[in-house]
């Protein structure tokens, strides 16, 4: 186990990474025509902002945690609704969110930290929680994950 796993929540992440990507748009000066920029940021966002929810609702209907940091204290493997499509959907959302800012932003630069942000939860938030899901659930996780996406 790396001392990142499962350290830094989520949504740290998220404000961290936004910030990041605010101050190489200012630094930077790498901008692009993004058409209607400030629509595609908001729908990028709402989107995000929805699929983030519904993976939270999700995991409330079924009682179990929505602690990223304690996956191995979920009392049940969510695999219906928005979980049929992808097997991450609050990180899914942000994403989009991350995406919705990038357009905002205008800068492909600043555009350069999401495959960051993924790369980083696939490896510090994603990987780990999947080991416990293992742990727990078996063969019924191992299942699941042949048949849905991490991410989309």
């Amino acid at each position: 186990m790396h001392a990142l796993e499962l350290r830094i929540p989520p949504l740290v992440l998220v404000l961290a990474f936004s910030s990041g990507m605010v101050a190489v748009a200012h630094t930077v000066p790498a901008a692009v025509a993004v058409p209607w920029r400030i629509a595609l940021a908001a729908t990028l966002v709402l989107v995000g902002a929805a699929v983030a929810l519904a993976g939270v609702v999700a995991f409330r209907n079924h009682s179990t945690t929505v602690n990223p940091l304690t996956p191995e204290q979920s009392s049940s493997l969510v695999s219906t609704g928005i979980y049929r499509i992808s097997r991450n959907p609050m990180y899914l959302g942000f994403l989009l969110a991350l995406a919705g800012l990038a357009a905002f932003l205008a800068n492909w630069a600043a555009a350069l930290l999401i495959p960051v942000f993924v790369a980083y939860m696939n490896r510090f938030q994603i990987q780990p929680e999947e080991r416990a899901l293992t742990q727990r659930f078996g063969q019924e996780f191992a299942t699941y994950a042949a048949t849905v996406r991490r991410w989309l």
